[in-house]
């Protein structure tokens, strides 16, 4: 059985670690994200996921020189994302460190981009991020530019488009759970799970240790915690040792550097 994945997700402004609520300003500092990585690392988490959110609204990329420190000081798996547009921006990103790349706005703009990042640097490189609101209709619309502009799909029918695509895995976050520690999209998560042909990271909603499970039994493969960590006495080696507690199959702690 595949092992289920604990994967810290960074937001990065001005090169500093945040944390903002429902995508929006109201923010709160969280730390030094290269400082914070390395203590995460020695947690023995799977990987980290570190997106700058203001790149794609100032028309700029992802700095690489978070990506190059972080890259010189921990040994496991990360994605980055945040403002990639072009093929030698992606190549840049893994250049500097990065093992995947997370694609949100440009393939909103041009899902063909997907197929051709895929193409050129392999579909394990390249990670679809979708964001998403739930409307009192019960349907769930995809949003673009950090939540401001409306893709006009649907969150599955999306999804499905990414992956046949060629993404080699699908970011899932929800708008209205983002920082408020509510729980994840579980009915969401069941109903994508089922229909997709790869991995599924559900973000967005964590605030406690059943959470977390409640979201991997749902079917997600690999999930993202940031705020529980921040805020609250939870760690990755607490909320490792209650999955494994409770049967749902994950690796065992050991840092890179043990």
């Amino acid at each position: 059985m595949l092992k289920k994945r604990i994967i810290p997700k960074f937001l990065i402004r001005g090169g500093r670690l945040v944390k903002l609520r429902r995508f929006d300003d109201d923010q709160r500092e969280a730390g030094n994200p290269v400082s914070t990585a390395k203590v995460y690392d020695s947690y023995g988490i799977d990987e980290l996921i570190f997106l700058d959110i203001d790149a794609t609204r100032e028309g700029r990329v992802v700095a690489s020189s978070v990506i190059e420190r972080v890259a010189e000081e921990v040994f496991i798996p990360f994605t980055v994302g945040g403002g990639v547009r072009s093929l030698d921006e992606i190549e840049a990103l893994l250049k500097a460190g990065a093992d995947k790349v997370s694609i949100n706005s440009a393939a909103a703009a041009d899902p063909g981009f997907v197929t051709r990042a895929a193409s050129r640097f392999g579909d394990q490189c390249i990670v679809a991020s979708i964001d998403y609101r739930q409307l009192s209709d019960g349907s769930r619309p995809v949003f673009a530019a950090g939540g401001q502009t409306a893709v006009g799909q649907d969150a599955i029918d999306w999804a499905l488009r990414l992956q046949d695509a060629h993404a080699g895995e699908i970011l899932l976050s929800s708008i209205d759970r983002d920082g408020m520690m509510t729980g994840y999209d579980l009915d969401l998560i069941a109903a994508l799970s089922d229909r997709l042909n790869v991995p599924l990271i559900a973000s967005s909603g964590a605030g406690s240790l059943a959470d977390c499970k409640a979201a991997l039994d749902a079917g997600a493969s690999a999930i993202t915690i940031s705020s529980m960590f921040i805020f609250t006495d939870h760690s990755p080696i607490k909320v490792r040792t209650y999955l494994n507690t409770n049967g749902v199959p994950v690796r065992s702690q050991k840092g890179s550097r043990s």
